[in-house]
């Protein structure tokens, strides 16, 4: 799966959680609660989703890594590496 793969399917995640959003303007090296407005239930469903969708273990030690949407892409490609 690309980069560009992984960013379309969390795009898709986070649009199902926050459909609100306003994802052409969203910033990617900001941070997602911020823009989309997200609390720690919407954060953990999007979590579960990615799991779902991508078949990636995400522990709770990582979230720190999934603040932004660069941030949860590149942490996604470097776990679907291995």
């Amino acid at each position: 799966m690309t980069y560009e793969d992984i960013r379309t399917v969390v795009v898709e995640v986070l649009a199902s959680v926050a459909p609100e959003g306003d994802f052409d303007r969203l910033k990617p090296d900001r941070p997602l609660r911020d823009q989309l407005d997200i609390d720690s239930y919407d954060f953990l469903n999007i979590i579960v989703q990615l799991h779902e969708r991508l078949g990636v273990d995400i522990p709770e030690t990582d979230y720190r890594h999934l603040s932004s949407l660069d941030g949860v892409v590149a942490y996604l490609a470097q776990r679907m590496s291995r």
